[in-house]
C-alpha cells in the first residue's frame, strides 16, 4: 500500500506531465539504518516515467522536468529520487 508521500508524488507527475505509463517505487527498505533514512518509511524513490513531453529532450531535461513537477519533494521531503524517463516508442 502506498504512502501518502508516494500518492502525492504520483498524483504531481500525473498532473504536470500526463505520463502513458507510470512507477513510483518505494526504494526505503533497501536503505534502512544509511544516511537519509529518517524513519518515515518513504525517503528512497525510483520513478519510471513516459511521457510525450520528453520527446526530443535531453536526458537531463526530463529529469529536470521530473524534479520541477515534483516541487519541494526532491532533496526535502525525499533523500534520493532515481529517475527513468523516456519519451513513447524509445526502449526501457
Amino acid at each position: 500500500m502506498p504512502g501518502p508521500l508516494q500518492t502525492e508524488m504520483e498524483m504531481l507527475l500525473n498532473r504536470k506531465l500526463g505520463p502513458s505509463h507510470l512507477e513510483v517505487i518505494n526504494d526505503t527498505a533497501n536503505h534502512l539504518g544509511h544516511a537519509g533514512d529518517d524513519g518515515s518509511g518513504e525517503s528512497h524513490f525510483t520513478v519510471v516515467i513516459e511521457s510525450a513531453e520528453f520527446a526530443g529532450k535531453s536526458r537531463l531535461e526530463r529529469q529536470r522536468m521530473v524534479n520541477s513537477a515534483l516541487g519541494d519533494i526532491p532533496g526535502t521531503r525525499v533523500h534520493a529520487l532515481a529517475i527513468k524517463a523516456r519519451a513513447p516508442g524509445e526502449a526501457a
